[in-house]
């Protein structure tokens, strides 16, 4: 693989007020690493430097709460679904349901509208589409919901470094809504003004799609999909149809989605979803309406930095494996917000090697992310995963 060019080096060198890129090239043969530290006001000790940590494969045990073989066929279809938005802003997703990617996969979806709002932080890409279910049940109607990650995953790691700024929920509550209940109140929360801008900006296209669906398809459940800067952004929309809109057929699964704000915020995604206080059993984690797919050795699940204000909200779904393809047993559920055996656990390190973090945040089940017959060319030759041999497990 040829070391990146020009454009993408500079990219990379690009700083911030609270960020410090650093590149380092030992030799013409190896990669770029990246490393991130916080930058403090007072003082320069080597302590003041506290940079991102992941767990390692070493550092983990065998999964204590495996997933069934139906919610580990049910992520891997979302990957599916969420890495054909990749097509919305390059080649193009169109009706029935047809694009130069996995489109023919899917042959019950019916495309209702795509959006593009361009090419920034703040931008957002994705489709609306209508899912019919399989004949044979196991499949369930749904309205499909896809939002797809940035341009620039170079960009997203810089750009992570953004002020939070306070979080209301729309349209709010106190404005006519009739489902005005203290319980949808976000008390204190703060949220990356890049992720807000980036739904506020989608919303005026994607919510009137929606809500057409939604009336023409009654019994249909809403199911959000979304892979990186895409996942934020579904959590976003989520609150605002279940706090704001009342609507409780709401169901999120998000791959490599950043932490998005403050304590207060994660505790009220964590209320309005019911994702603490539950009992933690296998069956009741499974059965939680927002799931939150991370995976070994992507930092992005962990900016921006703890260190910065952020948080991650619970309904975390683990994958332990560095490579794909991975198998049941290498994904596990975790127990609430911040839970040591999952992406938050490990001493980690502090230096990432370049090319490892732009494949381990598109890593989910395939390689996402690339618009083009069969999905990214990594995938090509790949045999699909044999869900009936799954079923017998």
């Amino acid at each position: 693989m040829a070391p990146p060019g020009p454009a993408l080096n500079a990219d990379l060198q690009a700083t911030t007020p609270t960020q410090l890129i650093s590149l380092e090239r030992p030799s013409p043969s190896l990669f770029l690493e990246l490393e991130i530290h916080t930058i403090h006001c007072h003082g320069s000790s080597e302590d003041s430097d506290r940079p991102i940590s992941y767990p390692h494969a070493n550092d983990l045990e065998i999964s204590t709460h495996p997933i069934s073989s139906s919610l580990f066929s049910s992520l891997e279809r979302f990957a599916r679904l969420v890495d054909i938005a990749y097509c919305v802003g390059t080649s193009g997703v169109y009706q029935p349901f047809t694009c130069a990617s996995r489109c023919k996969e899917f042959p019950n979806l019916e495309l209702a509208s795509t959006w593009n709002t361009g090419a920034l932080l703040s931008d957002s890409c994705g489709y609306v589409a209508v899912d019919h279910g399989s004949e044979d049940g196991k499949e369930q109607p749904a309205i499909i919901v896809a939002f797809r990650g940035t341009y620039s995953l170079t960009n997203t790691v810089i750009d992570l470094s953004t002020i939070p700024q306070e979080y209301v929920p729309y349209p709010d509550p106190d404005e006519g809504s009739e489902h005005n209940r203290e319980d949808i109140r976000c008390t204190n929360c703060t949220v990356h003004m890049g992720f807000l801008e980036s739904w506020k900006q989608a919303r005026r296209l994607v919510m009137p799609v929606i809500k057409n669906a939604r009336a023409r398809h009654k019994q249909y459940p809403i199911r959000l999909v979304g892979h990186s800067l895409g996942g934020a952004v579904a959590c976003l929309a989520a609150l605002e149809m279940k706090a704001a809109l009342g609507w409780q057929d709401v169901h999120v699964t998000t791959f490599g989605e950043p932490q998005l704000g403050n304590t207060g915020f994660v505790e009220f995604v964590d209320r309005v979803f019911d994702l603490v206080g539950q009992d933690n059993s296998v069956a009741n984690l499974e059965k939680q309406t927002y799931q939150r797919v991370t995976h070994l050795g992507d930092p992005v699940p962990l900016l921006p930095l703890s260190e910065w204000g952020y948080e991650s909200h619970a309904g975390e779904i683990f994958i332990n494996k560095s490579n794909l393809s991975p198998e049941r047993d290498d994904v596990r559920l975790c127990d609430g917000d911040t839970d040591e055996d999952c992406i938050t656990g490990g001493n980690g390190a502090s230096r990432l090697m370049l090319w490892q973090l732009l494949f381990a945040h598109r890593d989910y089940f395939w390689r996402l992310g690339l618009c083009v017959p069969g999905g990214d060319p990594s995938d090509w030759g790949r045999p699909p995963y044999n869900m009936s041999l799954l079923d017998e497990l």
